[in-house]
Order: C-alpha cells, then structure tokens, then sequence
C-alpha cells in the first residue's frame, strides 16, 4: 500500500510541475521587460512537456528510465551521483505510447529542434519569427493536461492575452518575416524543418496557431467588450474582409527555389519557359531587391516567395504565345 502512495504522489507531483513550468513560460514570455522571449519560453516549456508524460507514462506503468540489457538482467544508467536517467522530451514523443497527435508532436519536435540552435549560443529577435509555433504550444498543453489529468489541471483561466501598444500592420509583418537580424542557423532550421512537412501538417493549428485580429466598432452598448474578434477563415465575415490582412495570418511564407517554379510553369503548359528564362526574368525586375520582398537569402541559397511566384505566372500569361509549343 505504501508503493502505491508512493506511485500517485510522484505522478501528482510531476503533474504540478509540469504545469507550473508552462505557467512560468507564459508569464515570462508575457512579461514586456522581459527580451529573452521566446529561448525562455522554449526552455520551460520544454521542461513541461517532459514532466507531464512522464507522469502520463507513469500512470500506464510504462518505465521511462534508460537501462540497458545483459541476458536477463536489466541495469539502469544514472548520473555520477547516482540519480536515474529518465527520458527527454523527444524519447518520450518516439515511444509507442505517446498519447499525443501527430500535430501537436510535429510542433514540439520544431521547438526542440530550435532549442537545439540556441542553447549553445545568443540569439537576437526571433519571437515574433516563432510566436505562432509557441502559442500552439501552449493550447497543446492545456488541451492534453486536461485531458490526460483532468479539469482542475486546466490553465486557460490562468493565462491572460498578451497585450502591445500599437497594432501590427502588414508592413511590420513584413518586416518581422524577412528581418535580416534574424540568426540565420535558427532560420536555416526553419526551413529545413517545414520543407518535408505536408500542408496540412503546415496548417495545422495544433502545429502553429493563426488569428486574424480584426478592430470591431460597435454599434450598441455592450457590442466592444471584447477588444479581439476570432474569425474562421472559411466564414462568410471573412471572406468580406480585406485581402491586404491575409499576410498577418502566415507564420512562414511558402518558399520556392528556381527550378521547382520553373517546373510548376511548365505544368501550367509554359513548357518553353526555362531556368534561363527565369534568370533572365529576375535580373530584369531586379527582384532580389530587398524592397520589393520577393524572396529571402537563406545559408546561401535565394529562395522566392510566393509573391514572385505570381509575377512569373503573370509573365508566362503575358507571353504565352512565346513560350508555349504551337
């Protein structure tokens, strides 16, 4: 009976702590004079996550403690003084056990793949870079701590809207997505990242969490309560909204190399449209201008957005008699 006390005091714990480090995550990341962000927030949660399934793991009496095997006998690896080497976070998302969904284990295997970037060295603005990823985080953790544990675990209560001063035009979000202070290895890591993903693992909100924020005037008392409106994308509303809001929902922006738009305009039947073609096209518009945001330099390699993906289909259109086979 002891061992059995002993069992749920421990899954107990872990469970507290688990949440009280998303708790500290959040506060940290909503704090305003704190500049150390997202590398805090990324740590926590971490730290977290890991607590919570091993509390899960627990409680399905699945040992999550290294060792390993000689005949029969199973001996544990431990630290120099002696202490058990329980699983991190990314063991515990490989076993067969995992409780967690696809999505939700896509996100954290990006932030640990971030964490992996900055633990060994300074970086410089990259919350709002990763901010939507971090958010998805934090709802995961709410939505599995209450449904691995309970209701009275839940920390939607708790946490609060972050709030800034001014709002966020089109043009910083711009400026956000191709800030060239950016670390290029977490940039590069990005990219390598959400290459190989599918686009529903890309919009998944469990993978990074979107909201258009729309300013509302309200015609009646009681109509301007709430300062944020949540807008389904496929809703009637938002469809009547301006098209120009549509970049602040993006997180990344597709990108594209040379030869993948070459390919695609010769799918849409531009088959005379070449790698030259396109090199010649670029040079003319001067399009790696910065000012005109069409594409990002990334570990020595341009790539196009989907901006100037446009521009080229809407030259191909132009000069379809010349590039099309008669």
């Amino acid at each position: 009976m002891a061992r059995k006390r002993r069992v749920k005091s421990v899954k107990t714990e872990l469970v507290k702590k688990a949440r009280e480090a998303m708790l500290a995550a959040v506060q940290l990341y909503n704090n305003p004079q704190v500049t150390f962000k997202a590398e805090a927030f990324i740590t926590l949660a971490v730290i977290g996550w890991t607590y919570m399934l091993h509390a899960y793991y627990r409680s399905i009496d699945v040992d999550y403690r290294y060792y390993h095997t000689a005949g029969k006998k199973k001996t544990y690896d431990k630290t120099k003084y002696g202490a058990y080497k329980h699983w991190e976070l990314e063991r515990c998302l490989n076993d067969t056990a995992c409780p967690l969904d696809s999505e939700t284990t896509t996100n954290l295997r990006f932030l640990i793949g971030v964490r992996h970037e900055i633990e060994h060295q300074m970086t410089d603005k990259i919350d709002e870079y990763l901010s939507a990823k971090l958010q998805a985080c934090a709802i995961n953790f709410d939505y599995y701590i209450c449904k691995l544990f309970g209701n009275k675990y839940n920390l939607s209560k708790e946490l609060s809207l972050a709030i800034q001063f001014a709002p966020l035009s089109p043009d910083q979000r711009e400026n956000l997505q191709d800030n060239l202070h950016i670390t290029s290895n977490v940039k590069n890591f990005v990219v390598d990242f959400e290459n190989v993903l599918s686009e529903e693992a890309l919009r998944s909100s469990r993978y990074a969490y979107r909201v258009l924020f729309v300013p509302i005037s309200a015609k009646r008392p009681g109509q301007a309560d709430q300062v944020v409106e949540f807008v389904k994308s496929d809703s009637p509303l938002a469809e009547g909204l301006e098209k120009t809001y549509a970049v602040i929902k993006e997180t990344e922006k597709r990108k594209y190399l040379p030869g993948e738009i070459v390919k695609l305009m010769k799918e849409k039947g531009y088959d005379k449209f070449s790698i030259n073609k396109h090199t010649e096209l670029w040079k003319s518009r001067d399009a790696k201008n910065p000012k005109f945001s069409y594409g990002v330099l990334v570990a020595n390699t341009w790539y196009w957005y989907e901006t100037w993906f446009r521009e080229v289909e809407k030259h191909c259109t132009a000069h379809a008699v010349d590039l099309k086979s008669k």
